[in-house]
């Protein structure tokens, strides 16, 4: 459960693969072929925000430096192996990596916006209880451009790509067990060079490994959101076995002191168990521990799915926790779960490939 301590290396190929670089990266590349820094941009404005995958297609390079880069270089691409619709409007997209593994990303109708959840890994190694996903197993990391192109694909070949401008690592895997990679793609995505996706429309979303924490505050102004699930360790213990490493004392310090821009405030997800951890007990408790801590709370009943051992409770056990975080003073919202229908709720990515089916 430890996180990567090196950045994932690629070995589709012996060439490197220039969507993995950032922009001061690919300027110290070209540096080195003797051209100008400004081509950098150029290149990086190519590949993700025009979607190109081929130097052929970058119009505004000469040809024989278009032949001299992709000599040295390469421009990798995921594949989308398919696109499921749910009845709400949200869509699960399946993606083939080229070592053919798969992941998924879902997209999620907002008022007037889509929102991205992405994957950080192949499988999750952090063996929560609740989620599917973990039962699957764990893979390996993705690499910084198996994160990024993720945006680019879905912007590319959804007819919602045009206006998706939230982006949240809450799919397969934890991000703060790829660390490096994560930050790596951070700031790929973030720049306007990339897909220029403000930092603060970024959230990474992460089951508590605690020293990373600090780090990723210290590393990129983008937004946290903690998977909580549980008021005391006894019940986390169970649910997370992360928690056995990284207590709730222990999560909650690191969250106290995570370095954030003034008004913003840290996002705890609380899946709601039926007969686990949704008692008003639970409630009050939460409330306890959080004090002090610049917080929300998105209420997540829990998504059943086949063989599951836990149950989503009923509305009044819902409306009731609820009720106990507001009378707090706390924010406390209830998240209507999407993309049930076709497995894409919280918890339930799978990044599995059923053969001879057609992508929709």
């Amino acid at each position: 459960m430890k996180p990567s301590e090196v950045l994932c290396v690629d070995t589709t190929s012996d060439k490197p693969d220039l969507k993995n670089m950032t922009l001061d990266e690919i300027e110290s590349f070209i540096a080195g072929l003797g051209k100008q820094k400004y081509r950098a941009q150029q290149i990086m404005k190519w590949m993700h925000q025009a979607g190109v995958t081929s130097f052929d297609e970058m119009s505004n390079l000469s040809k024989t430096f278009r032949a001299e880069i992709e000599s040295q270089v390469r421009i990798s691409s995921l594949i989308i192996e398919k696109i499921q619709a749910s009845r709400d409007g949200t869509k699960k997209i399946l993606f083939r990596l080229e070592d053919n593994n798969c992941i998924e990303s879902v997209l999620i109708r907002e008022k007037n916006h889509w929102t991205l959840c992405m994957s950080t890994q192949v499988g999750c190694q952090m063996g929560c209880r609740f989620c599917l996903t973990g039962k699957g197993g764990f893979t390996r990391n993705l690499l910084p451009s198996e994160i990024v192109d993720q945006i680019t694909m879905a912007r590319f070949n959804t007819p919602e790509g045009d206006n998706i401008k939230n982006i949240v690592m809450m799919g397969m895997g934890e991000p703060l067990a790829n660390y490096k990679n994560t930050v790596q793609a951070i700031k790929i995505i973030t720049n306007d060079y990339g897909p220029a996706v403000s930092p603060r429309k970024v959230t990474v979303s992460t089951c508590g490994i605690v020293p990373m924490i600090e780090h990723l505050g210290n590393d990129t102004p983008v937004n946290l959101a903690v998977s909580l699930n549980a008021s005391d360790n006894e019940t986390r213990n169970m649910l997370m076995p992360i928690n056995r490493i990284y207590p709730i004392e222990s999560l909650i310090e690191a969250c106290r002191t995570f370095p954030m821009p003034r008004r913003r405030r840290i996002t705890f997800e609380y899946i709601l168990i039926a007969g686990v951890n949704d008692s008003p007990n639970d409630a009050e408790r939460l409330a306890r521990i959080m004090k002090g801590v610049p917080c929300k709370f998105n209420l997540i009943p829990f998504n059943e799915y086949p063989e599951s051992e836990f149950t989503t409770p009923g509305d009044e056990r819902i409306d009731a926790f609820q009720n106990v975080l507001i009378k707090h003073r706390y924010t406390a919202v209830t998240r209507k779960s999407k993309g049930r229908d076709i497995l894409a709720a919280c918890g339930q990515l799978r990044g599995q490939v059923e053969k001879h089916e057609n992508v929709s």
